[in-house]
C-alpha cells in the first residue's frame, strides 16, 4: 500500500524549486565587451573604406586600363613604352627600336655597357660608353656606309681603310712604327707632301718601280749622312734641262779608244763619282 504525501509533508522539495526560480542566465556580450566589439567593427570598416579609396586612386593616377599601365601599352608586336623610364634592375628583350621618326635616347650617370654573350654565357663582344671614352672588343669591327661600301675595318691581322681618300689633320702628320704598304701617297692641292725620318732611314721599295712626281713644285731629298741612288739590274737617268752638281772637284780627262771620254774627279776610292759625257759635246 502506497501512501501519498501532500507537498506540506515535503518541505526539502518545495525548497529546491523556488531557488531554481530565482536563478537567471543572460546570453551574449553586454557591457564594455559589447563596446569594444562595436569599436573594432566600426574601425575596420573605415578601413576597408579607406583601402578601397587608395585603391581606387591609385588605379586612376598609374592609368591602369586594360592595355597596361601608365606609358606601358601591350601591343600584338610586344611592349610599347611611351615618354622617359627609369630601370632599376637588368632588362631583358629581344628588340628595342623607337617610335618612327623620334631617336632612341640612352642615359645612364655612369656607363652604358652592350654585352654580346655566346651559348656558353661567355663573353664574345662588348661596347663601353662611359665617362673616361668608348671602349669596344670584339674579334672584329667593320663600319659601313649607307650603301654597304666597306669604309673601315680592323682584326687581329690588319685594319683597312675603305674610303677613297684617308686625311690626316694633325699638324705634325701620320706616324708609322712599322712598314706602311699604299699604292700612292699624295698631298692636298697647294701643299707640300714631306716624307721625313728623323732618326732613322727611310727606305722605298716597289716590286715595279718607285715614282715620285712634282708638277708644280721641287723635289728636294736631304740626310745628314749618305745620299744613295742604287740600281741593281737597270741604270740611273738624269733627264733635265740642267744638272748641277755643285761643290765637284776638277778631275782630268782618261784617253780612252772609245767614243766616249770618261772624267774621274780627283776623290778617294769610297767617295769616287764617275760620270760619262758624249766625246761630242
Amino acid at each position: 500500500m502506497v501512501r501519498m504525501m501532500t507537498p506540506e509533508q515535503c518541505p526539502h522539495r518545495n525548497n529546491v524549486q523556488s531557488t531554481e526560480k530565482t536563478q537567471v542566465y543572460k546570453l551574449g556580450i553586454y557591457g564594455w565587451r559589447k563596446r569594444c566589439l562595436y569599436f573594432f567593427v566600426l574601425l575596420l570598416m573605415i578601413l576597408i573604406v579607406v583601402n578601397l579609396a587608395l585603391t581606387i586612386w591609385i588605379l586612376k593616377v598609374m592609368n591602369f586600363t586594360i592595355d597596361g599601365m601608365g606609358h606601358l601599352r601591350i601591343t600584338e608586336r610586344g611592349l610599347k613604352l611611351e615618354g622617359d623610364s627609369e630601370f632599376l634592375q637588368p632588362l631583358y628583350a629581344k628588340e628595342i627600336q623607337s617610335r618612327p621618326g623620334s631617336p632612341l635616347f640612352l642615359q645612364s650617370s655612369k656607363n652604358v655597357s652592350v654585352n654580346i654573350l655566346n651559348e656558353k654565357k661567355q663573353l664574345v663582344s662588348q661596347l663601353v660608353a662611359g665617362s673616361r671614352g668608348v671602349h669596344a672588343r670584339g674579334k672584329m669591327l667593320e663600319v659601313k656606309s649607307s650603301s654597304g661600301k666597306l669604309l673601315f675595318s680592323a682584326d687581329d691581322h690588319e685594319v683597312v681603310v675603305g674610303a677613297e681618300r684617308l686625311r690626316v689633320m694633325g699638324a705634325e702628320g701620320a706616324v708609322f712604327s712599322n712598314s706602311v704598304e699604299t699604292p700612292q701617297v699624295r698631298a692636298e692641292p697647294s701643299k707640300e707632301l714631306r716624307l721625313e725620318s728623323p732618326t732613322r732611314s727611310l727606305y722605298m721599295e716597289a716590286p715595279k718601280g718607285v715614282k715620285i712626281e712634282a708638277d708644280a713644285g721641287d723635289f728636294q731629298a736631304t740626310c745628314r749622312s749618305d745620299l744613295r741612288l742604287e740600281s741593281k739590274d737597270g741604270e740611273i737617268s738624269l733627264d733635265a734641262k740642267k744638272i748641277k752638281l755643285l761643290h765637284l772637284p776638277e778631275g782630268k780627262a782618261s784617253p780612252s779608244g772609245s767614243r766616249q771620254t770618261v772624267y774621274e774627279p780627283s776623290f778617294t776610292t769610297q767617295n769616287k763619282l764617275m760620270f760619262q759625257r758624249d766625246a761630242s759635246i
